[in-house]
């Protein structure tokens, strides 16, 4: 027996459609000004609504005549290459390729349409086939750009069948798609994952008749399913794109943890793609979505229950999760900075090494700053699993001071190679002088408890001072910490409590060995310092929101008890 369709889905999907195409139908005349990618999706989104039955403007001439108008305005931002103008890259083939997605997509909306759509067709068709030459030639300079570049070219074939096209796929693939044991893929980025990689790969997988690409997606999905916050959003922390500082949420998953729930019955699944709707259907592309990929219509499987307790540690990404019903925390000790020793676009950066969720109330980020020769706040460079709950987070820190050069590597002019020694660069060969190390290490031992964390922070080496912040999620104050003003706190010996609504975290500290803890008088001490890779620049990577302080001089170690409260 066939599966049923979801009509309410369905309608869902048209209804956000109709809210932006209505728009571009009520003066269908009227030139849109923007990046070609907006151009193609609109017009995506115009020949769906004209196609659905389910739409408002179905059967619309309004509708076609706005595509029309994009269209010109699509083909006017085209240049000699094919290649689409705009943007900060020049010419790319990879940007291009996200337009040329859309109007293949278009293409087939409309090549079934019969002959109202014949001119928004043959458009289609000549701004694909201006694009053919550049996108086989073209080159990439990110992971997920080969995967949409390679979705671009099939979709091509698609269309406009050329055995060119398929040729140049295969090699693409032929690297390898950069998937890890996990599940993961190369960058780490829910963004990229759920925009880019996982539709690339499940097109990719239709055109060709390639189940181990689906599986792939099926594969980052399941890792995904424990990345998943309370607040509807997916973790990021552990991104090596701009996400890593950033909340992104769940609802781009959407259509794929649909259509595979649907396809392989999986329950865990659909009350993930439950979970991505319920506040709402609000993507205008998924009714060109439903159109092209008619299953995205079935009705889920039954969803399953939530188990909880339960947690997950990624060792590729150095990352844990251990969620109850009472609090959902994250552990992470997977930054690429130790090993590169810089801060750079496509290294994981963020120094946040723990997070609480308690429903409301919110503990976004806990960092450790230490001023060991400006080389920025804590970021592990091993992260062991001492038992199923328990983990310790590790980085020494190691720089030198350097010795008068041997004589016979000595220059009458004083000119020696500019070098970066890995803190700073200088005219002085770093590597020909001997050497007087000097180290630091911090361990930071965390014990997941259904109901928060105890921490245990151990900083040895030259005494330095150091701060822990706690930044909390705005919505409520910290009570039982002393104000600093600006949205700063000092945490004393006193226990502190952050209540959002019927929603607590409470804080306590202690000393084990050092000094006291720094009182409210040391400013000095308690502030957040982002380490000089960013303040040479003059930026940071500094947190908002209620920011708590703790700190001292090392040598010390003390501990740390986070307890969560929630009514969720």
């Amino acid at each position: 027996m066939p599966t049923p369709l979801d009509h309410e889905f369905v309608r869902a999907a048209a209804l956000a459609a109709d809210g932006s195409a209505a728009l571009l139908a009520a003066d269908p005349s009227a030139e849109f000004i923007g990046p070609h990618r907006a151009l193609a999706r609109q017009v995506k989104t115009l020949v769906a609504v004209y196609r659905s039955p389910e739409s408002a403007l179905h059967g619309s001439e309004r509708a076609v005549a706005a595509a029309l108008t994009h269209l010109r305005a699509l083909r006017s931002l085209q240049t000699a290459s094919g290649l689409f103008a705009g943007g900060d890259n020049v010419q790319s083939p990879p940007d291009s390729a996200f337009t040329v997605n859309d109007v293949c997509d278009a293409h087939v909306l409309a090549a079934g349409a019969g002959p109202e759509l014949a001119d928004v067709t043959a458009a289609l068709a000549e701004i694909a086939g201006a694009a053919t030459e550049s996108l086989l030639a073209g080159g990439v300079h990110t992971p997920n750009h080969r995967w949409e570049l390679a979705a671009a070219l099939a979709r091509l074939h698609r269309s406009f069948p050329d055995d060119r096209l398929l040729d140049r796929v295969d090699e693409w693939l032929a690297e390898g798609v950069d998937i890890d044991a996990d599940g993961l893929y190369s960058e780490r980025s829910a963004v990229y994952a759920s925009i880019v990689t996982n539709p690339s790969l499940l097109l990719l997988a239709e055109v060709l008749g390639r189940g181990d690409l689906q599986d792939a997606v099926e594969r980052n999905l399941t890792a995904t399913l424990d990345l998943i916050r309370p607040d509807g959003t997916v973790e990021t922390v552990h991104s090596r794109r701009q996400d890593q500082r950033l909340s992104f949420a769940l609802w781009p998953y959407l259509p794929h943890y649909r259509l595979l729930a649907i396809r392989t019955g999986r329950g865990d699944f659909a009350r993930a793609a439950r979970l991505a709707a319920a506040d709402g259907i609000d993507d205008p592309d998924l009714l060109a979505q439903t159109l092209l990929t008619p299953e995205l219509c079935r009705a889920l499987p039954a969803p399953d229950a939530e188990q909880l307790p339960r947690d997950r540690y990624l060792p590729t990404a150095r990352l844990a999760a251990h969620v109850s019903a009472t609090a959902h925390t994250v552990v992470y000790g997977g930054s690429d900075v130790p090993e590169h020793r810089r801060i750079r676009s496509g290294l994981a950066c963020n120094p946040t090494f723990l997070r609480l969720f308690a429903g409301a109330a919110v503990l976004d980020a806990v960092r450790l700053s230490r001023a060991f020769f400006d080389l920025g706040p804590f970021r592990a460079d091993a992260m062991e699993r001492l038992a199923d709950n328990r983990y310790r987070l590790t980085q020494t820190l190691t720089t030198a001071y350097y010795q008068p050069l041997p004589k016979e590597l000595r220059r009458d002019d004083g000119a020696y190679r500019l070098v970066d020694e890995g803190r700073f660069s200088a005219a002085m060969s770093f590597p020909d002088r001997p050497q007087d190390e000097v180290s630091h290490t911090t361990r930071v031992e965390v014990d997941l408890r259904d109901d928060g964390a105890d921490l245990r922070i151990d900083i040895s080496g030259p005494a330095v001072p150091w701060a822990l912040e706690l930044t909390f999620r705005p919505g409520g104050e910290p009570q039982g910490a002393v104000p600093l003003g600006d949205g700063r706190w000092c945490l004393t010996s006193e226990p502190l409590t952050y209540r959002v609504g019927a929603d607590e975290i409470r804080v306590s500290a202690a000393v084990e060995t050092g000094e006291p803890l720094a009182g409210p008088d040391r400013g000095d001490v308690l502030r957040y310092d982002p380490g000089q890779d960013y303040t040479v620049a003059g930026g940071t990577d500094a947190t908002t929101g209620n920011r708590v302080y703790l700190g001292g001089h090392g040598p010390q170690t003390l501990t740390l008890t986070l307890r969560a409260t929630s009514q969720a």
